[in-house]
């Protein structure tokens, strides 16, 4: 089964086509950013993991593949090319430069979603005990996933329940975004944008508990687009 909620980088100079790119994969249950060239992509993928990127071959100033071949020197990443060319000489050189598939437009979008589940299929599942530490340090304090207790020192930090709740929501996704309505979800909450500032209030409280300093905040972190991410040590 596939992890729905595996994050995909979106990468295409064309905003029409990003922008349905980014809509349908999202309503199938993927967290989902977007570049709109090489270089803004570098700079999402030097703060943030991805699971999988998609990205277009033909953009202005450097091309899909030669971004495809200068990230596989330093990562893993699945990628899965886009582009108008579908000539065989094309599709052996993004492969050849590391790419794992190559679909060529124009395309059924259900097409790139079984292809985009058969590429996750293949990816190893990390071990279990290796996914989330027992411990996350978050400088100063610490926080006990299994206890659901934050300490600093000898000093155990009371949370409300609230605060508890986002704790363990976010300390089972370390280092992955998680968007205000699923924190109103996942907190058993009514949707919607009231309950959304609600969200953002109990962030900032939760923050002061964490945080050195909460209006710069290392630890609970806003993304922009994508919501808030605990970043461990």
């Amino acid at each position: 089964m596939i992890d729905v909620d595996a994050h995909l980088l979106i990468v295409d100079d064309d905003e029409r086509i990003r922008t349905l790119l980014q809509k349908f994969l999202m309503r199938n249950g993927f967290l989902v950013s977007a570049a709109r060239d090489a270089s803004h992509a570098r700079r999402l993928l030097s703060g943030l993991d991805f699971d999988m990127i998609v990205m277009d071959v033909m953009m202005p100033g450097e091309d899909g593949v030669a971004l495809t071949r200068e990230l596989r020197e330093t990562m893993a990443t699945p990628i899965l090319l886009l582009t108008a060319k579908g000539e065989a000489t094309d599709r052996i050189a993004g492969l050849e430069a590391g790419a794992d598939d190559y679909l060529a437009k124009p395309f059924e979008p259900k097409e790139l979603l079984l292809r985009i589940n058969a590429i996750l299929r293949r990816m190893p599942e990390p071990e279990a005990q290796d996914e989330v530490p027992r411990v996350l340090n978050l400088g100063a304090v610490r926080y006990d996933i299994d206890r659901g207790e934050l300490w600093q020192g000898d000093e155990m930090v009371r949370l409300t329940a609230t605060e508890s709740q986002l704790m363990k929501i976010f300390s089972a996704l370390p280092g992955e975004p998680i968007s205000r309505a699923k924190l109103v979800e996942d907190l058993g909450r009514d949707r919607g944008q009231a309950q959304e500032r609600a969200v953002d209030v109990q962030i900032t409280r939760l923050r002061r508990k964490l945080e050195n300093d909460p209006k710069q905040p290392r630890y609970l972190q806003t993304v922009r687009g994508a919501g808030y991410m605990l970043a461990p040590d």
